[in-house]
């Protein structure tokens, strides 16, 4: 390169610092004057609008692209799933049957209604996005960043939510909970959804019906202290949990405890769907109950019984008559170091870190082939 052709190269790549540095200074200018309106009345600029949805389209396809995704077809999945959307994300992005709530449509941008919009994302994307949330937006990331099992619930129901009729989504969502209908008084002075947004009975079941997903552990009958401690670690985030985290955190103690005894005073109720087929196998229960009674000594797993049976502490659970993939689900995000913040998790977590997979398997067979022991009322008597 000649002198001048050097000479020429510098003058060029000084004006166009010159240019960028200027951009920087009347963009910088612009912003301090006020100018440009903040408020969500008016909307962005459509160029802005633009720009501002494939950048976000753009970085979602980026950042989700080593997502992987497990298996969805599981029916109790998109169970589970269907019970949070309805609690925490109707509100904004409506439902079949359920408009999106005004307030929320006032919003800047506006949130989409999924039953349209999910469609239009990937599988892999729609997790990063019930994970990670959107910048600058109302989307906000999952409470619990390592209960990855919960937001896949989430899209495994996302995927099957276009498909939806109003009365398929409200079978899904909201199971047999019936909402009676308010006088006015009623109305007038309480707080309520009429939709059963916060609805434990939603996934849980009430009365004598018991849990919508062999995801979701029974509750009735279970006793009432570790039902306490249970709600009160999922408010304080101990115990980690999207889900269960919203619903209980705005509980006070009374409530938990008006709750808890609820629950603990019910009957257990009749399963509601066949034994899952991969812990169902007579051997893995057999194998499972040997580990309950006698634990595993060479490996330093000690005997479930000496803290599930009938003789544990009121702080630990019942697990007779659990669903088999619970159990081993809980057991399994031990394994992996979650949900060590609560008293019952510094126990757990040594203990089933040193299960193989086929023992979590065994065990949670078996637990889940009891037959639940009957409930007693505080006089004593079996519970109806």
């Amino acid at each position: 390169m000649t002198r001048d052709q050097k000479r020429r190269a510098a003058i060029i790549a000084a004006a166009g610092a010159a240019g960028l540095a200027g951009l920087a200074v009347a963009g910088l200018l612009f912003a301090w004057s006020g100018l440009y309106s903040v408020a969500a009345s008016r909307g962005h600029w459509a160029i802005f609008e633009w720009f501002l949805a494939f950048a976000m389209r753009n970085s979602v396809r980026t950042h989700a692209l080593l997502v992987q995704v497990p298996p969805l077809d599981n029916p109790h999945l998109a169970r589970l799933g269907a019970g949070h959307f309805h609690s925490g994300c109707a509100f904004c992005h409506g439902a079949p049957g359920i408009p999106v709530n005004p307030v929320a449509e006032q919003m800047l941008p506006p949130p989409p209604t999924l039953s349209e919009a999910a469609g239009d994302w990937a599988t892999r994307e729609l997790f990063w996005i019930v994970k990670h949330g959107i910048k600058y937006t109302g989307m906000p990331a999952w409470a619990a960043q390592e209960r990855e099992d919960e937001v896949w619930a989430v899209v495994a129901f996302l995927r099957r939510l276009p498909q939806l009729t109003p009365q398929q989504y409200r079978e899904l969502a909201l199971d047999r909970v019936e909402v009676h209908d308010r006088s006015g008084p009623e109305l007038a002075t309480a707080e309520s959804d009429p939709q059963a947004a916060g609805a434990c009975a939603r996934c849980h079941g009430a009365g004598a019906t018991g849990p919508a997903s062999h995801l979701v552990p029974v509750l009735h009958g279970q006793k009432v202290e570790y039902l306490i401690q249970a709600l009160q670690a999922y408010a304080k985030g101990s115990r980690r949990s999207g889900i269960m985290q919203p619903l209980a955190s705005p509980l006070d103690d009374d409530s938990i405890a008006r709750l808890a005894r609820y629950y603990a005073g019910l009957a257990r109720p009749p399963p509601r769907f066949p034994p899952d087929r991969e812990h169902a196998h007579p051997a893995s229960v057999a194998s499972g109950r040997r580990l309950a009674a006698a634990g595993d000594p060479d490996a330093r797993i000690p005997a479930c019984n000496a803290c599930h049976g009938e003789a544990g502490l009121a702080t630990f659970p019942r697990l007779d008559g659990q669903h088999a993939p619970y159990l081993a689900r809980q057991l399994q995000l031990w394994k992996e170091g979650v949900n060590t913040g609560t008293g019952a998790g510094t126990i757990m977590a040594p203990i089933a870190g040193r299960l193989t997979d086929k023992q979590v398997r065994d065990v949670s067979a078996y637990y889940a082939s009891l037959a639940p022991a009957p409930v007693l009322t505080p006089a004593g008597k079996v519970a109806p």
